[in-house]
């Protein structure tokens, strides 16, 4: 299985190394375009893959990401267009461009899945929302799924709640870098060394996010099991909701919601 990236920025990257760990692909089937020559060199030497211009990996790949941003979809897609055969699957990964875009661009009845993964995947933890066209046959999507668990999680959901899935998970990691900052912020202003205190909080993160995949528990639930009559995380929780924290978070993502339907 041949694979192709056009663009080859940080989330390329880490697909791409999650790839390769996986053993789903070697090094000799991968190919990358970039537009920097610093990128190209980066792809040459130090991913160890071939480097191409955007015609040659389109024509490469059995499967083929499309990993630009999305102000230059116009662009690469028509330059690509001529190259992509209706036997590859073209797979998306830009906020907003939808299946009949796509197929616009490439032709109706094509292989086209869009993708939202998110940039935890560099450390093998990503969270990927899926969607496909019909042309994409079962065998094939179960694939491209195991494509995408080669650097964290996937699902498939309909397309429609794929603006929904940048807001929860693709645009996410801002947002928890922001508490992570801010729990550290906390506990320096009371006296924790700052390394310490992101240590702190970023564990504190990931063993309650854990603890939410692995128990299958409600997080309403998990929070009731910290809060002690009386005691200390029941009144940090009351300043939170005073805050207005929860409204705080709804309103980010229903901004990102607009904005992706917006692109």
């Amino acid at each position: 299985m041949k694979i192709s990236f056009i663009g080859c920025g940080n989330m390329a990257t880490a697909m791409i190394g999650g790839i390769l760990k996986s053993g789903m692909a070697e090094k000799a089937d991968l190919m990358a375009s970039a537009a920097s020559e610093k990128t190209r060199d980066r792809i040459r030497n130090e991913l160890g893959i071939a480097e191409g211009d955007n015609a040659a990996a389109a024509m490469h790949g059995d499967i083929v990401f499309l990993a630009v941003k999305p102000q230059y979809y116009e662009t690469v897609c028509g330059e690509i267009a001529g190259c992509v055969r209706p036997d590859q699957i073209v797979i998306s990964i830009a906020p907003g461009k939808t299946l009949s875009y796509l197929a616009e661009k490439f032709g109706e009845n094509r292989k086209i899945v869009r993708a939202m993964p998110n940039t935890p995947a560099l450390v093998g933890e990503g969270m990927s929302g899926l969607c496909a066209s019909a042309a994409v046959t079962e065998e094939e999507a179960a694939l491209v799924k195991k494509l995408f668990e080669c650097f964290g999680k996937a699902e498939w959901v309909d397309e429609h709640l794929m603006d929904v899935v940048t807001a929860v998970s693709g645009s996410s990691p801002a947002y928890i870098y922001l508490v992570i900052e801010a729990m550290a912020d906390g506990a320096v202003a009371d006296g924790m060394p700052r390394e310490k205190a992101y240590r702190f909080a970023a564990q504190a993160v990931l063993g309650s996010a854990k603890m939410v995949l692995e128990t299958g528990e409600h997080p309403g639930k998990l929070k009731d099991q910290v809060c002690s009559p009386g005691g200390t995380t029941i009144e940090a929780v009351r300043v939170l909701e005073e805050k207005g924290v929860r409204s705080a978070f709804i309103e980010a993502e229903k901004a990102c919601v607009r904005k992706a339907r917006s692109m």
